[in-house]
């Protein structure tokens, strides 16, 4: 080897990124399988896993490009104006053949508000959110928005068991609070927290937070964006 001199992370990267690039064609592809053969697949527990594993293996890695593009100090937010609604409907729309297929109720509350954020940032927050809702959800879920307090706050909802005590948190999760021999590395919240944090006005950042109860009774994980 001639050159010893290796940026083993931006091949990571690299790779991280093609593989990313090749779940989403999965996707794309499981999705016109479910339209094509509806009436076998629907209930087919199978097919709901395979699709649930391959979305949220996507949403791994888009997280974990995120995190390195931060750690490269290469990770912006382009701020937006957006109408919520809207925002929330859209990106509810592509779970909602999985969501069907698995019995669970969906719903959406929003204020007719709009909002200025990173379109693309939250995408992956709320794309990761709602398939966590999904696993640990009994049988309902619900979409949320309001302004509060100066911030536009987005929530998921589930009617589950909700959080355990040490994951109910307010505020920001630096890199040191996961942990990698749990097995659990709440990479998904470090993520949601270090986006909420891009999303500054005046002296004022983004946080998360995550409790139980809501309309559901169940885990509410919110995004507060000022």
């Amino acid at each position: 080897m001639t050159d010893q001199n290796i940026d083993f992370s931006m091949v990571l990267a690299s790779a991280v990124h093609d593989m990313k690039n090749s779940l989403g064609m999965l996707l794309n592809s499981l999705e016109e399988l479910r339209g094509e053969y509806n009436q076998t697949l629907a209930g087919s527990e199978k097919f709901n896993m395979l699709q649930y594993e391959a979305e949220r293996m996507h949403n791994d890695l888009v997280q974990l490009l995120g995190i390195y593009r931060l750690g490269e100090n290469n990770l912006s937010a382009h701020i937006d104006e957006h109408f919520v609604p809207d925002f929330l409907e859209e990106h509810l729309a592509r779970h909602i053949p999985l969501l069907q297929s698995l019995g669970i109720e969906y719903s959406i509350v929003a204020e007719d508000i709009s909002g200025f954020f990173d379109e693309d940032l939250l995408t992956g927050v709320l794309n990761n959110t709602i398939n966590n809702a999904i696993r640990y959800t009994r049988s309902k879920i619900c979409l949320t928005a309001r302004q509060e307090e100066g911030y536009l706050v987005l929530g998921v909802e589930d009617d589950g068991q909700g959080y355990p005590d040490n994951m109910q948190h307010t505020g920001q999760l630096s890199f040191k609070s996961l942990d990698f021999k749990s097995g659990s590395t709440s990479l998904g919240l470090f993520f949601a927290s270090s986006v909420a944090k891009l999303h500054t006005e005046s002296d004022r950042s983004g946080v998360i937070r995550l409790h139980n109860g809501g309309s559901l009774g169940g885990g509410v994980f919110e995004i507060w964006l000022p």
